[in-house]
This record gives C-alpha cells, sequence and structure tokens, in this order.
C-alpha cells in the first residue's frame, strides 16, 4: 500500500484514491476461461427463458409493438436523460459523465429476461424489448452519444464496437429462436427445460456478480461520487420505467417487464466500449463504473423481486387475484399467468 496517495503498491496509474492495478496472468487466465463458461451458460438459459415465449404472441408484440415502443422510448430516451442529469447533478469529471453516459445509451441486458420471469413479467414482452433495443443501439447509440456528450468531448472519440453488439443481438436469438420451437413442438418437455433454465439463470446472475468481484478488486477504490451515481442510475431507471409504462396503460405484469429492461442495462457492453475508447491513464478514473452499476442493478432488483414475492404470498395467493385482472378483458391470456408454468404440476 502507498501510504501517500492510498493504492496499492502494485499499482499502475494512480490519482488521488482512484487507482489502477495490473492484472495478473491468473486473473487474465481466469478471465478467459470464465469468460468462455459463462457464455455458454448464458447461451442455455436463453434457451430455456425462449422455451417460455410463444411464437403467436411474440409476433403479436413486433406487429403491435406499443408495449415495445415504450420500453424504446426508457431504453433510449429517459436512461440518457437520467445520466446526463445525474453527470451534472454531481458535477464529476468530464471523462466520468461521458462513460455514464455510455452506460444509459446501451441496449438491455440478457438478465432482465431472466428476472422478468421471476416476476411473473411478460416474457414475449421481455425478450421482444431485448432483442429490438440490442437490434435498435446499432443507430441509437451513436446517436444518444452524440447528443448528451459533446459538451464533454468530441463523440468522434467513442468507439461503438458494432461487432460486440451483433455478438450479443445472435447470442440472445438463435437460443431463444430454438427455445421458441421446442416450446412449439413439445410443450411439456419445454416445462422441464424452463423449470431447470429458470433456477440456472438465477445462479448465474449471482455468479456474475461475484466473479466480476474478485476479477476486478480495484472497483472498490474509485471516487465516491461515482459510488453515488451507480447507486442512483439503477434505481431511477427501474421506477421511471414502471410508471411511464402504467401511465402509458400498460397492466402490472408489463410494467414490471418494462421497468426490468429499463433499469437492467448491457453492462459487458459498456466496458467494452470504455476500454476501445480511452487511453491507459484516461481508465483509471471511469473503468469500473460499469462494475459498480451492474453490482447496484443486481442488488436492487433482487431487492424488488423479494418484495414482489412478498406481496405475491400474501395478496396473490392465486393469479386472479392480482390486480392484473382488472386492466383489461385480455390480460388472462398473457404471458403473465405463464410465466412459471415450469414450476406448475403436470396435468393429468
Amino acid at each position: 500500500m502507498n501510504n501517500s496517495t492510498g493504492c496499492l503498491a502494485n499499482a499502475t496509474v494512480c490519482d488521488g484514491a482512484s487507482c489502477v492495478v495490473a492484472a495478473s496472468n491468473f486473473n487474465d487466465i481466469l478471465s478467459v476461461v470464465l469468460s468462455a463458461v459463462l457464455t455458454i451458460l448464458l447461451a442455455m438459459v436463453m434457451f430455456s427463458m425462449g422455451c417460455n415465449v410463444e411464437v403467436k404472441k411474440f409476433l403479436g408484440h413486433i406487429k403491435r409493438p406499443w408495449g415495445i415502443c415504450i420500453g424504446f422510448l426508457c431504453q433510449f430516451g429517459i436512461m440518457p436523460l437520467v445520466g446526463f442529469i445525474l453527470s451534472v447533478a454531481f458535477d464529476i469529471l468530464p471523462i466520468q459523465a461521458v462513460v455514464v453516459l455510455i452506460m444509459g445509451c446501451c441496449p438491455g441486458g440478457t438478465a432482465s429476461n431472466i428476472l422478468a420471469y421471476w416476476v411473473d413479467g411478460d416474457m414475449d414482452l421481455s425478450v421482444s424489448m431485448t432483442t429490438c433495443s440490442t437490434l435498435l443501439a446499432l443507430g441509437m447509440m451513436p446517436l444518444c452519444l452524440l447528443i448528451y456528450t459533446k459538451m464533454w468531448v468530441d463523440s468522434g472519440t467513442i468507439i461503438i464496437p458494432y461487432d460486440n453488439i451483433g455478438t450479443s443481438l445472435v447470442a440472445l436469438v438463435v437460443p431463444v429462436s430454438i427455445g421458441m420451437f421446442v416450446n412449439h413442438k413439445w410443450p411439456q418437455k419445454a416445462k422441464i427445460i424452463l423449470r431447470i433454465g429458470s433456477i440456472t439463470g438465477a445462479i448465474l446472475i449471482v455468479l456474475i456478480a461475484v466473479v466480476g468481484g474478485i476479477l476486478y478488486q480495484s472497483a472498490w477504490i474509485i471516487a465516491p461520487k461515482l459510488w453515488i451515481v451507480g447507486t442512483i442510475f439503477p434505481v431511477a431507471g427501474y421506477s421511471l420505467g414502471f410508471f411511464l409504462a402504467r401511465i402509458a396503460g400498460l397492466p402490472w405484469h408489463r410494467c414490471r417487464t418494462v421497468a426490468l429492461e429499463t433499469g437492467m442495462q448491457n453492462t459487458q457492453l459498456c466496458s467494452t466500449v470504455v476500454q476501445l475508447s480511452f487511453t491507459q491513464e484516461q481508465l483509471n478514473q471511469v473503468f469500473t463504473f460499469p462494475l459498480i452499476y451492474s453490482i447496484f442493478q443486481l442488488a436492487f432488483a433482487a431487492m424488488f423481486l423479494g418484495i414482489y414475492l412478498v406481496y405475491k404470498k400474501h395478496y396473490g395467493k392465486n393469479n386472479k387475484k392480482l390486480p392484473e385482472s382488472e386492466d383489461n378483458e385480455t390480460v388472462a391470456e398473457s404471458s403473465h399467468y405463464k410465466v412459471n408454468e415450469g414450476f406448475q404440476p403436470q396435468e393429468k
């Protein structure tokens, strides 16, 4: 430990209380291995989530994209704006503000699909929103960054990894499509796959958070303002997404879905953009913000899930008693009532 700066002795770049520690060979090897394993596991989980999506209802959201449009407004309207407001309000450094905005301009992450399952959300809407936001990010990310970052930096210096976005899109669409096919052809087998995949997905979310904390231990040494921004940002996304969806007239289960899709960002994509766009010295001040956001988005999502499960236990012992039934007559046919079907007794 360097007593004069508060940084570790092996830190490569130091600036006050912030530092970047050189990655060890062990961390490099561990990162590659775990990245490969987690990618395979994530593909399997998304395959299982696809087993809960019905082709007809999925295409229905595409043909009548009111829910998707609300999600689009939240994803590329609310989140970049919230990032901009937080950056100005806390008067963070320009380079830090740019990274906060990069996070706000990223599409939704696949973890939102897993959590949408556990909160009895509309899985058809969740998957369609994640797919559309990832596809639209190819154009909306550069546009939003051009609008919001020009007061701090030339937007041309920010490198958008289009190949990574394309890879994310393929990694989402292919396993989900296969899962949808399985659900269409063998619905009973799809229930079993869904049951296993939902539990695996919950474990995977926790595993990713733990692994990130181990690989990037320097994340815990960073400017306090970024900690505060990283705490408020996902909560604002969840809350504003929920309320906007409710104001737009969506039923409660779709409001929960839109909320998760809004606040749950693709932090891995953000990390890639940051690493490609900044020098080693600049990374000192910003590199760990995506990890901070990831930790808090998962923590608050877990809290919201816990609150919902307690509510459901006390007030919704059967789905007909839940508020969704008050919104419209067609809600009873939505995925909300089938989302946990993998845990229902087999029909005889």
